[in-house]
């Protein structure tokens, strides 16, 4: 027990120094520039990027900076992707209003608890990478993760059109209700400079990233529609703008909360965590495999759990990694972590020195900036290529999108459903799995006799069942089996394949012993072929090999029809048998 403690203290001393394995490179110079130069590229998309996720998940402005400035540096040292940007989100931005909205009673519990959330949010996180349970991560499928980005891409793009037409509309108990009034209030009496505000800054990124793709679109549109507002006396006219953004770093705290807060948002927390995690993998992964380096999973917990921590003690709320500004990274000649440390001092001198410059950013500009982001998160063809693979995955994806929409703002509702519905069908499929009865093919193979319209003998039967022998699909495999023994009226020997089963469960084991006795009740003996290691690893624990005897247990199919041809003696007519192969006559 002490050794297993002492390997697993060690491990976690180990998932503390992974910077140990960048660090080095930063000796040649090309690095540093090309590190110092990605860095800032990043820094210019991230400063209205976070100022506007800030606003998306109902937070101050400037809260986006404060999530901007330690995370990506934390994440970079801890985590196991070099070009990993890491900060605040679309995704995780939304889902913190939603989870925060119905339970903040002011504005100052509610940043309260935007920081509490970042810390459990990051507790969990690290708690999974430490323990190595990233593996729970996979239970979010592909199908679920694409009809949920897909929901919250339109639902982040709907709550920002009261910003851009510039009215208000109350909040009621369905997103959908929301935006129908939002409308309504637009029709009334939209606020033209808003609006032109808001289509200056689309023409200007839509512009930029079609023609200009190498410019930072966002920083320029940032810049032309702040110096608009400010000599046309925007904010006058009624526009709202930023305003003052208090200077200097954000210090370190603890958020006071209750216990009964806590409880409220671990279902939020929990939902963050593997959300945020799965968009950060996700791009680390494919970044990875451009880069040629190796990835952790549990690490990169640990780096953006540790990263949601920090955020949390300094004024943030939860972070991720980004899909956009990885790419802006990648691209921009990133080599190790430090362009995320560049990138954390960039926003380190904003906060500093630059924000009165930010003081007549339209509010427009900020929703637009988000509706221009999140508009690359709406997919249409992941939907199709999975109905194409599998049309149950296309179904699941798209039931999670409407769930998503419908229960929106609780979006936590949507995707659990996405995720036990995910988890069903894949029960169904593997309730019932494939089953053969198998003969000789013209060329040797054993082939499915319905499928190739094959012959058998009517004494012998080989079978193969192409699923796992556990407790939903036990019942199912017993009942083909004795279908076969009823189809069969002279059978003796049924040999069953077995390379389709990887594992066997006690229910599975238990079906197979009783279905062995009453075989051989009937005078029918069953031998078993190919299996697999893990199988036969069970049934020797559960003292079945023995019972069953050794002699019914073979590496081959071949050597299992010699066998039983063997037993049934010179009797039977072998080399007329429809199992006997084709391609040569010592070949069974």
């Amino acid at each position: 027990m002490w050794d297993h403690i002492r390997s697993l203290m060690a491990g976690w001393k180990n998932a503390f120094i992974p910077y140990l394995q960048w660090i080095g490179e930063l000796k040649d110079k090309k690095t540093i520039r090309a590190d110092l130069i990605a860095g800032i590229t990043v820094a210019l998309v991230l400063v209205p990027q976070s100022m506007a996720y800030a606003q998306l998940a109902g937070l101050p402005v400037y809260y986006g900076l404060y999530a901007s400035f330690l995370p990506p540096m934390i994440a970079a040292l801890f985590g196991s992707s070099r070009q990993l940007a890491t900060g605040p989100v679309a995704v995780v931005s939304l889902m913190t209003a939603a989870a925060l909205e119905p339970l903040a009673t002011s504005p100052d519990t509610y940043l309260a608890y935007a920081m509490l959330l970042a810390l459990m949010v990051g507790i969990f996180q690290m708690f999974l990478g430490l323990f190595k349970l990233g593996v729970l991560v996979d239970f979010l499928s592909h199908p679920v993760v694409v009809g949920f980005t897909n929901a919250g891409a339109l639902i982040i793009a709907t709550s920002q059109l009261g910003k851009v037409f510039g009215v208000f509309a109350e909040r009621a108990e369905h997103h959908y209700e929301t935006v129908w009034n939002t409308l309504l209030a637009a029709a009334e009496g939209t606020h033209a400079p808003t609006l032109l505000m808001a289509l200056i800054a689309f023409g200007i990124m839509w512009g930029v990233k079609r023609f200009y793709p190498a410019m930072p679109g966002v920083l320029i549109a940032v810049v032309v529609t702040t110096v608009l507002a400010w000599t046309t006396g925007f904010a006058d006219a009624g526009g709202k703008v930023v305003g003052t953004i208090p200077d200097g770093l954000p210090s370190f705290s603890i958020p006071t909360f209750e216990v009964t807060t806590i409880w409220s948002l671990i279902p939020a927390a929990i939902t963050i965590s593997l959300i945020g995690f799965m968009e950060a993998i996700s791009i680390a992964k494919a970044m990875a495999a451009r880069t040629r380096q190796r990835l952790n999973a549990n690490q990169e917990l640990i780096g953006q759990g540790l990263s949601n921590v920090f955020s949390g003690m300094f004024s943030g709320y939860p972070v991720s990694g980004s899909f956009s500004r990885s790419a802006v990274n990648i691209n921009a000649g990133a080599i190790t972590g430090f362009s995320s440390i560049v990138t954390g001092v960039v926003v380190m001198i904003t906060l500093i020195f630059l924000t009165p410059l930010l003081y007549h950013l339209p509010q427009a500009t900020l929703a637009a900036v988000i509706i221009m982001a999140v508009i690359n998160l709406i997919k249409i063809d992941p939907i199709i290529h999975a109905w194409k693979a599998q049309p149950h995955d296309a179904v699941v994806s798209v039931v999670t999108f409407v769930l998503t929409l419908a229960f929106a703002p609780h979006l936590d509702k949507g995707i659990i459903i996405g995720v036990l519905l995910s988890l069903g069908l894949f029960l169904w499929r593997t309730m019932r799995p494939r089953f053969a009865q198998l003969s000789r093919y013209k060329d040797g193979t054993m082939r499915d006799i319905r499928v190739r319209k094959l012959q058998t003998s009517p004494q012998i039967s080989v079978v193969r069942f192409d699923g796992s022998l556990y407790f939903a699909s036990a019942g199912y495999f017993e009942t083909k089996m004795l279908g076969v023994v009823a189809a069969n009226p002279d059978l003796k020997y049924i040999i069953l394949d077995g390379e389709g089963i990887n594992q066997i469960d006690a229910t599975g084991e238990e079906v197979l012993h009783h279905l062995w006795e009453r075989l051989q009740a009937q005078g029918i003996t069953l031998v078993v072929a190919r299996m697999k290691k893990q199988f036969m690893d069970t049934i020797r624990r559960t003292g079945l090999k023995d019972k069953m005897g050794d002699e019914i247990f073979y590496s081959r199919i071949g050597l299992a029809l010699n066998y039983v041809w063997d037993q049934l003696g010179d009797s039977y007519d072998r080399d007329n048998c429809p199992l006997r192969s084709p391609l040569a006559s010592n070949r069974a």
